[in-house]
């Protein structure tokens, strides 16, 4: 079934509360896909974030983002009062989210909810604990430790914690209850309120499609809690992280300084952590993005230290052992393969084993007609059309970087004479395909500027913050995405 897709994570719906939460505007949200035609939501990471507010940076892989709580759905339970909330300067500007003010005042509201929940009145709170109790402890006491720390990462803390050496785990559970309660707390608010969502999104016959990281950050609590996962030396830190190497796009690669995988050892525990952790995002979403997928063939690694990718090396990863052993324990998985980067014959050989569909983004096709990412060289309709994803410009600021060969070659090949009408072409490109869905950002539906990108990869500050307003999401908008839909069959 040829379907359509609207990529905006979950932080830019619109939002009194300086960014996007999961309360009556992500419903809204989902009344205008439906609308619309539009059969799937993509969102990016719902992990906490952590230093430099990417989603893909995160505390834990498990836990979900407290600053997507609703406050009124809070207000509604009785947790909160009106005033507690809207008393707060919750932005500095409409169209950007300020992570600063939100991370300030957001725990603030939370810790008021916190202090008025009787567990006894939510009997699904210790069913929730309990189903989620493999991370739920573990991530309760980590986000304690931090907050009493002043934030500090694990590995500058002091004494045997930082080792996550039994005895102190223990004494520190005791200290901290409280503490750890507040964040189960906000775990559990979390789940309660992504699942009624989710359920309002699928009651209305729109699939979410979530997205998990290949990689979990240096400081989170599955680094902190189990060195065994990671390729750590015996004083726990990386031997060597993740990045990119050099390319066309970047004369020093890109660092991302992840920590790698011990590969050995998840193979000898039949990769139990990794089939936990694609279970759980089954759960969450109804198809799952594994991020730089093809790092599960090779993946390159950089000596820890370094200041950029020059230099590593690729090792060989797990490969279509992992997805075959995870299909063997959780039946057919429904994965979009982020396919992107450097494509070997063993990736492509991997890809193949797995059948999940590819993503092919347009923005990358406009060389020549033998460019893989123009629509009439599509080989198969088992792949997902992007006009660009999270990490390209908006289509507008992507028409102003082309160079004049591009620009030519782009305005013969989609049949426009104005530079200005290249992005709706790009976009009825994509929709037109023979691609089973076809993937662009609300910014390229709402014509958003330049500024509106939502990441810049290998740059800090000024990324994630994208938000729209209740007032781009009009009945006409509605109507021209439902008469694309219509056009192309979606």
């Amino acid at each position: 079934m040829r379907k359509s897709c609207i990529l905006m994570h979950i932080s830019s719906l619109p939002s009194e509360y300086g960014i996007g939460k999961m309360g009556k505007h992500a419903f809204e949200f989902v009344d205008f896909l439906k609308s619309a035609g539009v059969k799937c939501w993509q969102i990016l990471p719902l992990s906490p974030t952590s230093y430099g507010d990417s989603p893909y940076q995160s505390f834990s892989v498990n836990a979900g983002n407290p600053y997507f709580i609703d406050f009124e759905i809070l207000e509604g339970d009785g947790l909160l009062e009106r005033h507690e909330f809207a008393s707060f300067t919750w932005e500095s500007q409409p169209d950007k989210v300020d992570y600063k003010l939100i991370y300030d005042n957001c725990f603030k509201v939370l810790r008021i909810a916190y202090s008025r929940f009787k567990p006894a009145k939510f009997p699904e709170y210790k069913e929730f604990c309990e189903a989620n109790k493999g991370w739920l402890d573990e991530y309760g006491l980590f986000m304690a430790l931090k907050s009493r720390n002043d934030g500090k990462p694990w590995f500058e803390w002091e004494g045997e914690i930082a080792l996550h050496k039994p005895k102190a785990v223990t004494e520190a559970k005791k200290q901290l209850k409280t503490e750890i309660g507040f964040y189960k707390f906000m775990q559990f608010e979390f789940s309660r309120q992504w699942k009624e969502l989710k359920k309002y999104a699928n009651d209305s016959d729109i699939e979410i499609i979530g997205d998990i990281p290949i990689y979990c950050a240096l400081d989170s609590v599955e680094a902190w809690a189990d060195h065994r996962l990671f390729w750590f030396n015996r004083k726990r830190r990386p031997v060597c992280v993740a990045g990119c190497p050099p390319d066309e796009f970047s004369a020093t690669g890109q660092l991302w300084g992840n920590p790698l995988y011990d590969w050995e050892y998840h193979k000898k525990t039949g990769y139990k952590w990794w089939i936990n952790r694609i279970k759980t995002a089954t759960e969450l979403y109804d198809i799952v993005r594994i991020d730089h997928f093809r790092g599960f063939e090779s993946y390159y690694t950089i000596p820890f230290g370094n200041a950029d990718a020059t230099v590593g090396e690729w090792k060989k990863g797990p490969d279509y052992e992992l997805f075959r052993t995870a299909e063997e324990q959780l039946g057919r998985l429904n994965i979009i393969a982020e396919d992107l980067g450097f494509i070997t014959p063993e990736v492509r050989e991997m890809l193949d084993k797995c059948g999940y569909p590819g993503m092919k983004v347009l923005q990358f096709g406009f060389s020549d007609g033998k460019n893989d990412y123009l629509p009439h060289n599509f080989t198969t309709t088992n792949c997902f059309a992007y006009t660009g994803t999270h990490d390209n410009e908006t289509l507008n600021g992507w028409v102003e970087t082309l160079d004049r060969k591009s620009l030519k070659f782009a305005k013969k090949y989609l049949g426009v004479r104005r530079k200005s009408e290249i992005p709706m072409a790009v976009v009825k490109a994509a929709w037109g395909s023979v691609a089973e869905v076809a993937c662009a950002q609300i910014q390229d539906f709402l014509d958003s500027p330049v500024g509106d990108r939502m990441n810049t990869p290998s740059t800090l500050g000024c990324n994630w913050q994208f938000r729209t307003k209740t007032s781009d999401f009009t009945p006409e908008l509605a109507k021209k995405i439902k008469k694309l839909n219509k056009m192309y069959n979606r």
